[in-house]
């Protein structure tokens, strides 16, 4: 799962994308940004969690902020569509933190 969803956001990340549904807000796309980032690290806490890795929570926190800065780089070299965004790096590493915390929640609960 940790897997096809990481290749998933890399093509969505990479194509262009013409049609994303509205949540009507002006910060959209900052909004799914962090749900995708959220789940990224999520699905790899989860995962990194049962195969006992120390420092697990270290890694994915670090693992999907520079996931993240690597594709917004990757956007704006190979889609001319698709353009760098600061803005888009912080949310991603927001949703890193948010999906890291719960996947630590989870796994806590888990063991109890």
């Amino acid at each position: 799962m940790s897997v096809a969803y990481t290749l998933a956001l890399v093509i969505a990340s990479l194509i262009t994308l013409t049609s994303v549904p509205s949540l009507g807000s002006s910060i959209d796309d900052k909004i799914y940004h962090i749900v995708a980032y959220c789940c990224l690290a999520l699905f790899w806490g989860l995962y990194t969690k049962t195969l006992k890795i120390r420092y697990w929570y270290l890694m994915i926190v670090v693992g999907a902020i520079v996931f993240g800065f690597v594709l917004e780089l990757l956007q704006y070299f190979l889609n001319p569509n698709r353009s760098y965004d600061l803005l888009d790096v912080i949310a991603n590493s927001i949703g890193a933190v948010f999906g890291t915390f719960i996947a630590s929640q989870i796994n806590t609960y888990k063991l109890n």
